[in-house]
Order: structure tokens, then C-alpha cells, then sequence
């Protein structure tokens, strides 16, 4: 029987022979340092989704309001960041966070709405 170590602490692994962790925890630290990368750039975009989906929503409490590109800015919104864009047939371009959106203006000048509204 070949002797097998755990691939995080290297103890030795009993049990089935495709086991590779000795314990719980050694695989949840494996795999929480292999994945650390890609993890952090997916927390890093839902972070940054998630303040400006908080920013629309509290400057757009009516459900259509609108506001200066300044104004965004000085709250923190990033126009990087968005879920999804809708193209009406007359050629405005939405811009949505989940169910936030806007719409750029003349001016910079912005339409906020939010979907259903």
C-alpha cells in the first residue's frame, strides 16, 4: 500500500485512496491559497458593483430622478462597473447595475431609473 500525504500539511492520509487532504481544514487552506488570485478579483468586482449599486439606489428614491455626472463622481460611482446594458430601439444606451439604471444625457446630465418603474 503506497504511503500518501496530505498536499497541505503533508501528515500522512488514511482512508480512500483518492483522498488528498487529511482533514477539513487542510482542504479548505489548499484550496483557499490556490484560489486567493481569482478570488480577489471576483470580490474586488462585486465590491465595486455593490457601491454603486448603493449610490443609485439612494440617489434615485423615486424611481427616476436626475443627476449631474459630478455628482456620481463625488459619491464614488464607477462607470466601469455595471451588470448589463440595454439599447432601446431609438438608440439610447442603458446602462443597469441588477435593477439601477441610467442613462446618459446632454450636459452631463444623467437619467436614473430603476427597472419595473
Amino acid at each position: 500500500m503506497e504511503n500518501r500525504e496530505c498536499l497541505e500539511c503533508k501528515e500522512p492520509v488514511k482512508g480512500r485512496v483518492d483522498k488528498k487532504f487529511c482533514s477539513d481544514y487542510c482542504r479548505n487552506s489548499y484550496n483557499n491559497r490556490v484560489n486567493k488570485d481569482s478570488k480577489n478579483l471576483i470580490r474586488n468586482i462585486n465590491n465595486r458593483l455593490r457601491k454603486n449599486y448603493k449610490i443609485l439606489c439612494n440617489l434615485n428614491v423615486s424611481g427616476k430622478t436626475k443627476v449631474t455626472r459630478t455628482k456620481l463622481y463625488d459619491k464614488g460611482f464607477d462607470f466601469q462597473f455595471f451588470t448589463s446594458i440595454y439599447k432601446t430601439k431609438t438608440g439610447n444606451t442603458y446602462f443597469y447595475i441588477y435593477d439601477e439604471g441610467y442613462l446618459a444625457l446632454d450636459n452631463e446630465m444623467f437619467l436614473l431609473i430603476k427597472r419595473g418603474s
